[in-house]
This record gives structure tokens, sequence and C-alpha cells, in this order.
């Protein structure tokens, strides 16, 4: 279970250089994508960005709270793959792909559907080409939660999830203390704004009933703390009786068990999202679940190399590592 072979960079120590490096210090890469909308049964649409030959094997990727397919840690895996000659999709969830969505669905840590959508598009259109998924963050307890749902019937082959919120109600309390409060802050601010410019963009499609779901939310200025903010919003809207009720049903390591797909899990033991009282023992894993905890890394930071001016961005090589070993024995 342990994740011997990462070493923080030394002029990174700590877990919190280490998660702001990527998002604050590193330039985006910016490989040519090509962008695809998916339609969804309800209306709405699902934003895909795609790299790399048809002929090569496909990497589904899912990125985190409040990111998207531009998101440095999404981007610099698209490029590392393509340098491999492997083929990407970059999935957007609802509303982050850019432009608004035009329903008044989101997408929260539970929330399986649309991603399972998308593997049954790419499984229609690839029948017989090999597929896996990796997931960061919300997205990897998104992944894991779908993996453990569909046991034998999940239709990728391998899948990789990095600092997963595996237990959201320990998440919610983790991020009240110390530190972690600024990313607490950060990240309600942004949700909140997207809530507001979410009802402003329903208004002027005319939408004036999903308006209204979205006022009754009230005023969530006083909002302070993900328990709140996942009890008047996350609950309301997706029909969980509250928060503890969301936490419950949507935290992944309970699925952890029923996963019957090759799957990587790597977590930090000092990710500040998390405790490592989240962290499952063995007995709650499948026999297809392999669990790497490093002992650094921040989340979704995992930077190590000798000089600032070339960080090695680990990730990038145990992601494709993992998948071509496991891929190749298929």
């Amino acid at each position: 279970m342990a994740g011997d072979d990462f070493r923080a960079a030394w002029w990174l120590p700590g877990p919190h250089l280490q998660t702001l490096w990527q998002p604050v210090f590193r330039g985006e890469p910016r490989p040519a994508v090509e962008r695809e909308s998916l339609e969804t049964p309800d209306g709405d649409f699902i934003d895909l960005d795609w790299l790399g030959p048809e002929a090569k094997p496909i990497v589904m990727l899912l990125h985190g709270l409040s990111g998207s397919s531009r998101s440095p840690y999404i981007r610099g895996l698209q490029q590392r793959f393509a340098t491999l000659g492997w083929r990407t999709l970059a999935m957007n969830f609802r509303g982050c792909g850019g432009r608004p969505n035009r329903t008044w669905r989101s997408y929260h840590s539970g929330e399986t559907r649309d991603f399972d959508s998308v593997v049954r598009f790419v499984r229609g259109r690839y029948p017989n080409k090999p597929l896996a998924a990796v997931g960061f963050s919300l997205g990897g307890n998104v992944l894991l939660k779908w993996l453990g749902e569909q046991g034998v019937r999940a239709e990728v082959d391998a899948a990789v999830a990095v600092s997963v919120p595996l237990r959201l109600d320990l998440c919610a309390k983790r991020l009240n203390r110390g530190l972690s409060r600024l990313y607490r802050d950060r990240l309600l601010h942004e949700l909140k704004d997207y809530i507001a410019r979410k009802s402003l963009h329903l208004q002027s499609l005319g939408r004036d009933e999903e308006v209204r779901q979205l006022v009754a939310l009230g005023d969530l200025s006083s909002v302070r703390t993900f328990w709140e903010y996942d009890d008047r919003v996350v609950a309301r809207l997706y029909g969980f009786r509250d928060a503890d009720d969301y936490y419950g049903q949507s935290s992944s390591r309970q699925f952890l068990g029923s996963i019957r797909r090759p799957t990587l899990v790597i977590q930090a033991h000092d990710d500040p999202f998390l405790t490592p009282e989240a962290l499952p023992a063995a007995d709650e894993l499948s026999s297809s679940v392999q669990l790497e905890v490093t002992a650094g890394g921040g989340h979704v930071g995992f930077v190590s190399g000798r000089l600032p001016w070339r960080p090695d961005y680990w990730l990038e090589r145990r992601i494709p590592e993992f998948l071509t070993h496991v891929m190749a024995a298929e």
C-alpha cells in the first residue's frame, strides 16, 4: 500500500506548496484538442476534449471540483499520453466547459449518470478499443463510485483515481481546519458565484421554473462551510435529505470492495483536503484495487525533481506506467 516511488521536490516542502504549485505556477499546457459536445437525454450537453490518434487506446479524464478539461493536471496528462501515442478524452462536468449549460443540473461527488453516458457513448463509437479512465479529486470519487456500482458490468479495462475524497464527511471537516480553510473559502466562492451566474443564464433562456429552483435556495452569502453548502444546495437540488445523507450515499470508500476492474488509487498522507482516517483498510479493497499512499504530495500535487525550473510531474509517469502494464496484460 506504500507509494515508495514518489519523492517530493525539496523546493516544494509540505502539502500546501505541493498543492498550489500546478494551479499557481505551472503554465497551462495547451495541446491542440478537438472539442465535441455530447447531447444528454434531458436536453443539456457535456463538452468533451479529444487529443491523439484514433487508432490507439483511449483514456478518459475526469477533473476535480471547480476544475475543467483546461486544468493543468488534465492538460498535462493529455500531453503526456499524446507523446506515448495514446488518445485521451477529457470530460467537462456540466457547466465546466467554458460556457453555461442549459438546465439547472450541474454535478456533484456522487453524480455518476453523466459519466456513465460518456462511457456508453465512447464504447458505442469504439466497441473494440482498449478503454481506461482517470479521475482526480471529485472526479476520482465519481469514477470509483461508478466502478463499484457497475461491478463486472463496468465498460472500462482499467482505472486510476488520484487524491480522492473517499469520505466526504471527513473531507468537509478537514477543510475547516488550519490553512485548509483557504482552499475551502476559494472553492465556496467559486461555487456560489457559479450558482448566481447559472440563475442569470437560465433567466435569459426563459427557464423560469428552473430559476425558481435556484432562487429557492436563498441567500448563500452566509454559507461558510462545505457542510452548509452541501446541505443548502446539493441536498435540496438532488434529492438528499441533508448533507449527511449526501455524504453517506456519495462517498466512494464504501464502493471499493465492489470494484471488478484493475484500479490504482493514489493518495498522499499529507493531503490537506483529507485526514489519514479517510483511508480504507486493506480488507475494504477488492482484489482489483491497488492503493498507493505516498508520504507527501499534497492534493493533486505530486511534484518531484531536483531543480525548480525542471519540475517532474510524477503522476504523468505513474499513471501511464500503471495503465500500460495493466492493459498490455488484458
